[in-house]
């Protein structure tokens, strides 16, 4: 019989019993889901990026050791860009178009993803809580981006008027790297400073390579600032942090959730403490208050033979979001249904103390809920909630 002769007989077959045609989705079989994830394992940001693939394969093997989701087991594919945009975008190829990922989870840095979310998207690929919080990625919303954590622009954006309103700063200066990450936290500085009827006091710019600050520190100290907003990540935070004090200048310093490491935190001599970051979570330290916290922080220990960071912590939270969307979607798995079951999720708990997050139509992004974290002994300590 011919081919269509075939399909005409299996059509009328249709018509007198319920058929169900079951279209291939990507990276979805029977037995097994497939996710990607494009990180930085060996350049400037592998402690981020090792911790962060560690913790999704820790949910996603607890996962596993229970039968998976639906009977499917979940397989996460991770390729190392080591901080280089041209070899991100090639990873993400690879996952696209030879891997046939159903969602790209966790990707680490901020330019790799600005170069290869627009392939990913075009594809129809998810892209689940990346390890970037720049508006470039989250504004204007799209469809297939979800993300536990507001912007680094809102993030700055809740600090400084908290310092201003709470905390009665008036002269608010600026010291920030010069890049695309560097220049959203100034414009959050000087868009807010305006609202609130003032103008930066003081403004400092450096190349993200720079290690003497001290110039730059005596121009703020000179200017009068009683708070020093940072666009920084970790040793362009602790460096100018620790000139200021061996000038024995003690004003307030304020970072992002890009400043919120142990490594900041763990300077050695003490050099940062008293710096003030943005948080959404308290560090998972072996005797953090919660029993939950400490649980999960001996189970990382163990798995992996060392502590886990924040960069850890916030990619196991994206990785429990994904589980529960999973089992949400139900069997029949497509991106439409993830990303209805992702949108239905609400009062989502983690286990590391953060506000509750929640999603919807047209809201990917989970909470706008912040916290403020202080260097204290060594530790970051939470002095403030709902920033």
């Amino acid at each position: 019989m011919k081919p269509r002769g075939l399909v005409v007989r299996w059509l009328a077959f249709c018509a007198l019993l319920p058929c169900v045609v079951m279209a291939q989705v990507r990276g979805v079989s029977d037995k097994e889901i497939v996710l990607g994830s494009y990180s930085d394992l060996s350049g400037i940001g592998a402690s981020w990026g090792s911790a962060s693939a560690n913790a999704m394969r820790l949910r996603f093997d607890e996962v596993n050791a229970k039968g998976g989701i639906h009977g499917r087991r979940i397989r996460l594919v991770v390729e190392d860009h080591g901080y280089q945009v041209p070899r991100a975008v090639q990873a993400a190829a690879k996952l696209i178009q030879r891997d046939q990922v159903f969602a790209i989870i966790g990707a680490v840095g901020t330019p790799m993803i600005n170069a290869a979310m627009p392939q990913q998207l075009q594809a129809g690929v998810p892209n689940l809580f990346p390890f970037s919080f720049a508006r470039s990625i989250l504004e204007p919303p799209q469809r297939l981006v979800f993300q536990t954590y507001p912007t680094y622009y809102a993030q700055i954006q809740a600090g400084v008027r908290y310092f201003a309103r709470s905390r009665g700063r008036k002269a608010i200066c600026l010291m920030y790297q010069d890049t695309d990450y560097g220049r959203e936290i100034a414009d959050a500085v000087r868009d807010t400073l305006k609202g609130l009827g003032g103008a930066p006091q003081a403004v400092t710019a450096h190349a993200p390579t720079e290690t003497d600050f001290n110039a730059a520190i005596a121009k703020l100290k000179g200017a009068g600032c009683d708070l020093v907003v940072l666009g920084t990540v970790i040793r362009d935070t602790i460096l100018p942090y620790a000139a200021a004090r061996r000038m024995g200048w003690d004003v307030d310093f304020l970072g992002a959730l890009t400043s919120f490491d142990l490594n900041v935190s763990e300077a050695p001599n003490g050099a940062t403490e008293g710096l003030y970051a943005m948080s959404a979570f308290d560090p998972a330290y072996p005797d953090a208050p919660l029993v939950a916290t400490r649980d999960w922080a001996a189970h990382y220990i163990a798995r992996f033979k060392s502590r886990p960071n924040i960069a850890s912590q916030m990619s196991y939270i994206g990785a429990d979001l994904l589980v529960q969307a999973l089992e949400k979607a139900g069997r029949d798995l497509t991106v439409d249904k993830l990303i209805a079951a992702m949108e239905s999720i609400q009062a989502y708990r983690d286990p590391f103390g953060g506000p509750l997050l929640g999603f919807g139509q047209g809201k990917h992004t989970g909470t706008r809920q912040l916290i403020l974290q202080q260097v204290r002994g060594g530790r970051w300590v939470r002095v403030a909630d709902q920033l």
